[in-house]
C-alpha cells in the first residue's frame, strides 16, 4: 500500500466524468482496462458511487507517457 501522507493530491477523489477528461478514455475503455487489471480501481463510495484516487490516475498517466518514450 502507498504511503499517502505527503502528498496532498494523493487523498483527492475523482468521478468517472474527470478521469475521462485526463486520459481521453470513454467509460468502457476505462472498465475494460481495470477487468485486465491495466487501470486503478476505484474506492466505492456508495452503492452507486465510485471515485479514483487522484494519485493512481496520474500515476497511470506518467506511465503511459514513460512508455511512449521508450
Amino acid at each position: 500500500m502507498k504511503d499517502l501522507t505527503n502528498t496532498p493530491n494523493s487523498l483527492r477523489l475523482i468521478r468517472r466524468k474527470e478521469v475521462q477528461l485526463r486520459t481521453g478514455l470513454g467509460a468502457s475503455s476505462i472498465y475494460a482496462l481495470m477487468q485486465k487489471n491495466q487501470f486503478p480501481k476505484p474506492v466505492t463510495l456508495s452503492i452507486r458511487r465510485v471515485a479514483w484516487v487522484e494519485s493512481d490516475v496520474e500515476e497511470w498517466i506518467l506511465n503511459r507517457i514513460s512508455q511512449k518514450q521508450k
